[in-house]
């Protein structure tokens, strides 16, 4: 295995020069280098190497035929990497595997519905999608875009918003044929309140009272969920009463599925919804760039 240490590009980079330019001194001068310090470079590679690339019995420098074949090989060596920064760069056609963790509700109901369009138009790129309500290191999972709920902690990723959606206190006509609607937040006392089971920013359900001023009930109940999905179908299924984005909803809401609690007292507070990522100023790679480019476009809450 090769030292860390070892420059491999700027040695090859430098032979090629030397073979190129015809001398030590000749390529010395186009590289701002000293004519003892190319020596010695070229040196070292023929040691490590093990076999002499410049036969330097003449004063105009030959090639053995060892260093004929590096020196082909270096000169294709040098022109992949130039086409390799090529296509890094923000111009280049989007390839490669893009790696996206996304919460839940927006994995399931906006992101995988709209893969196959994303996927259509950058052939190029393959998704890894992993979906999850907890707050994964970006770093440490090897992702490329994470999206995310919520006010977002301080960080240095950088983030794109791609909506907000006000929230809503619902369940299902079941549950409240059984157990009565509440007319005011203080009648939630005693009915299930659906809970997380991860950290909020909230740890109740947010009213306003008639005179506008802030009311907290306390959540009680005996579910606790994993993620905003797992929270929908518990509710759908009669379990309780939940706090969900209204865009996470608005279907089943529409279709007699769930019903909204208490809008008269709700706050009006919204919950933003963020694609973050490792910022790299303007030196995104493409596919990142085009995902979140087709993101913007086509993303509504």
């Amino acid at each position: 295995m090769a030292r860390p240490d070892i420059n491999r590009s700027g040695e090859i980079e430098v032979f090629v020069r030397v073979v190129e330019a015809g001398s030590f001194s000749a390529a010395a001068r186009e590289l701002r280098m000293t004519p003892s310090a190319v020596s010695k470079l070229i040196a070292r590679l023929e040691a490590r190497l093990g076999a002499r690339l410049i036969s330097r019995s003449t004063r105009k420098l030959q090639l053995t035929p060892e260093g004929a074949a590096f020196h082909d090989s270096g000169v294709r060596i040098l022109a992949d990497m130039a086409a390799a920064e090529r296509e890094a760069a923000a111009g280049a056609a989007p390839r490669g595997r893009l790696r996206i963790n996304s919460y839940v509700p927006f994995g399931q109901h906006r992101l995988m519905p709209l893969m196959p369009r994303f996927l259509e138009r950058y052939p190029e790129i393959s998704v890894e999608a992993v979906l999850t309500d907890s707050v994964i290191d970006l770093m440490e999972e090897r992702a490329d875009i994470a999206i995310r709920a919520g006010p977002l902690r301080e960080s240095r990723l950088v983030a794109r918003k791609l909506g907000q959606s006000r929230m809503v206190v619902v369940a299902s006509p079941a549950y409240l044929k059984a157990r009565g609607t509440p007319r005011v937040p203080a009648d939630l006392v005693g009915h299930n309140l659906l809970a997380f089971g991860f950290v909020r920013h909230i740890d109740g359900l947010p009213f306003v009272n008639a005179k506008g001023a802030p009311v907290m009930i306390p959540i009680a109940g005996n579910a606790t969920v994993s993620d905003g999905e797992a929270m929908r179908l518990t509710t759908l299924a009669g379990a309780g009463v939940a706090r969900l984005a209204r865009w996470h909803v608005e279907p089943d809401i529409a279709a007699g599925r769930l019903v909204p609690l208490l809008e008269a007292f709700n706050p009006g507070d919204e919950e933003p919804t963020h694609a973050v990522y490792v910022g790299q100023g303007k030196h995104l790679p493409a596919r990142v760039r085009a995902f979140l480019d087709f993101l913007a476009e086509t993303v509504r809450l």
